[in-house]
């Protein structure tokens, strides 16, 4: 399979199980209360812009996903920055370019509500992770996340 018989499309709540079978096959733990606080804030939510994608293959199957928020100002006025929080391809279809253009098709989808700003959290230790967003032309912030276990 090429990447051009993939299709990109805004996620819907249906994409649900979907979402949390591929994330439970990539990770080998299921996150489906993660999941549900998401949708819920996703698509409950009156203030719920439309960022999330999903890939489907040619046959509808969903293979992929990516969750973002777009921050929002004062007065509900769109602030120019997102957050990439949640990226997730089918282990059966990675290394075959839908993460790079599921990363391309949501920079595009962020521009045309005028971001031009995305961040996203590495785990430090997580070598692939670090290397894909690298890859795909993320680079260190100027800022550093700090914590304090007690």
């Amino acid at each position: 399979m090429d990447e051009s018989t993939i299709n990109i499309r805004l996620m819907k709540a249906e994409d649900f199980d979907a979402v949390v079978g591929i994330d439970e096959k990539v990770l080998k733990n299921s996150r489906a209360e993660y999941y549900e606080n998401k949708f819920e804030k996703l698509f409950k939510s009156k203030d719920f812009v439309p960022t999330s994608l999903v890939a489907e293959d040619k046959d509808g199957k969903v293979v992929g996903f990516v969750m973002g928020v777009l921050y929002m100002g004062e007065y509900g006025i769109h602030r120019e920055e997102a957050t990439l929080d949640t990226i997730g391809i089918d282990p059966d279809y990675q290394r075959m370019g839908i993460g790079k253009k599921m990363i391309n098709e949501f920079l595009d989808h962020l521009k045309s509500l005028g971001v031009n700003k995305i961040s996203t959290l590495v785990d430090w230790n997580d070598s692939k992770l670090i290397h894909f967003f690298s890859a795909n032309q993320f680079s260190p912030s100027q800022s550093i996340n700090l914590e304090r276990t007690f």
